[in-house]
């Protein structure tokens, strides 16, 4: 199978899975995803009590992407692989009404969801854009900030999806983003496992290679957080284990 081909198949694959989130929250995905979710990852309780069920219930991150560094009130920012925005609306937060947040995501779905409940909120300074992570719908420099939770490791060509978030930050600009590290080699059948790819199992990089991708592509100051057993007790737990798989939360900038 050519890279097109897998890399279409890869992205069919998590589109039917996150339509499935997104339209049944509660037990789709085999893994923690919401409320519960949020709170394992280490997220303020008063941050996700004040909002809506519908802003949280879709939630599938794997770390949380500002433990590294909290968003400024004014910042623009571009979340890729946005999901129903549960991350967008704590960003939007952050950066306050003088901010701007934009969410891409490719799964219909997901956007309609998110944009429902921004317009609930009252979020004006919130918008959800559909698109892919390879090819973003977000003008060059535009961002002070990008984000991303769990979304990099289920793309086929990681280096196209960050030369796209790279060219849409502004120079000195900050990549905080949480995805999966696996502390042990993954085959090629694993890697060629759908079902292991859209839970997030065996797409990620090794730590090594996350810096180096990174840094390949641009990014310079890299940091690392600790690891967070996001796959503890859930349907994915033993092939995490054997593939040492953890959620991180990764900083890094864009040279000026």
């Amino acid at each position: 199978m050519d890279q097109r081909a897998d890399a279409e198949t890869l992205r069919r694959g998590v589109r039917e899975r996150y339509r499935d989130v997104a339209l049944n929250p509660d037990g789709s995905l085999g893994s923690y995803t919401g409320r519960p979710l949020a709170a394992k990852l280490g997220y303020p309780s008063a941050v996700v009590d004040a909002l809506p069920d519908r802003a949280v219930e879709s939630f599938a991150g794997v770390s949380s992407p500002f433990s590294l560094r909290e968003l400024k009130r004014g910042e623009r920012v571009v979340d890729v692989g946005s999901g129903a925005g549960f991350d967008a609306f704590v960003a939007a937060g952050q950066v306050g009404d003088d901010g701007r947040v934009v969410g891409v995501d490719m799964t219909p779905e997901m956007i309609s969801k998110a944009r429902d409940t921004a317009a609930a909120l009252g979020l004006d300074q919130v918008e959800f854009r559909e698109g892919l992570a390879e090819n973003l719908p977000v003008e060059d420099g535009w961002a002070d900030v990008v984000i991303s939770n769990g979304v990099i490791n289920l793309c086929a060509d990681k280096p196209a999806v960050l030369a796209e978030i790279h060219r849409v930050l502004r120079p000195g600009g900050a990549l905080q983003f949480a995805d999966v590290a696996t502390g042990r080699p993954v085959p090629a059948g694993a890697c060629d496992d759908i079902d292991l790819r859209t839970f997030c199992i065996t797409g990620g990089l090794s730590l090594a290679d996350w810096q180096a991708t990174l840094e390949d592509c641009g990014f310079a100051n890299v940091v690392t957080g600790p690891p967070v057993d996001n796959f503890g007790g859930t349907a994915g737990e033993e092939q995490a284990r054997a593939f040492d798989a953890c959620g991180y939360a990764f900083l890094a900038f864009k040279a000026r």
